[in-house]
């Protein structure tokens, strides 16, 4: 498969992993966001062995320390991960919400609705964090999402990806609703 039918493919799963996206409940959401969290918490030893493999690639490929400091998963950063999880959980739920209601002179009224956008696209650097809160903000807004980290924390972020697919499969939400690209 070549990287357009990749991406083709990629951005067809996610366009229908963001219809149910759109109707999941506010509870459904919430409990995949805990549920990944779970899932994160339990393999805090395969990412950070995944990570070192990244850092290792890094560093031998020269990239600077500035970019290896953003690129290392520590367990203090994997606990700030599973902190911003909770507390997105913890959010209201943006979706549904109506803004500047007016009533029109026929009686109509009329405002604003907070729906999904659908798919997003995220591309970022070398830091397999963003991973989590991109998807994590995604999932709680209703919208499905295709991340691209950048290559030098492919380990890291397939690592972190698993356990998100493995949170969504957990309370029924598609797993499609997150992906990683891995080119």
């Amino acid at each position: 498969m070549n990287i357009d039918q990749y991406m083709q493919t990629l951005g067809e799963r996610a366009r229908s992993a963001s219809r149910a996206m759109s109707s999941a409940s506010t509870g459904d959401k919430n409990a995949a966001l805990l549920a990944i969290a779970r899932h994160l918490e339990a393999s805090r030893s395969a990412l950070i062995e995944a990570n070192a493999t990244d850092l290792a690639a890094a560093q031998a490929n020269g990239l600077e320390a500035a970019l290896l400091d953003r690129l290392e998963l520590t367990d203090a950063r994997i606990d700030a991960m599973l902190e911003g999880l909770e507390q997105v959980a913890a959010l209201a739920d943006p979706i549904g919400g109506l803004t500047d209601m007016c009533s029109r002179p026929s009686g109509i009224q009329v405002g604003k609705m907070r729906v999904p956008l659908g798919v997003i696209g995220i591309i970022y650097e070398s830091r397999p964090n963003v991973t989590v809160e991109a998807a994590s903000l995604c999932l709680k807004s209703g919208n499905a999402v295709i991340l691209r980290g950048g290559s030098e924390a492919i380990q890291s972020n397939q690592a972190i990806s698993a356990c998100i697919q493995a949170g969504l499969a957990e309370v029924g939400l598609p797993q499609t609703a997150v992906q990683v690209v891995e080119t």
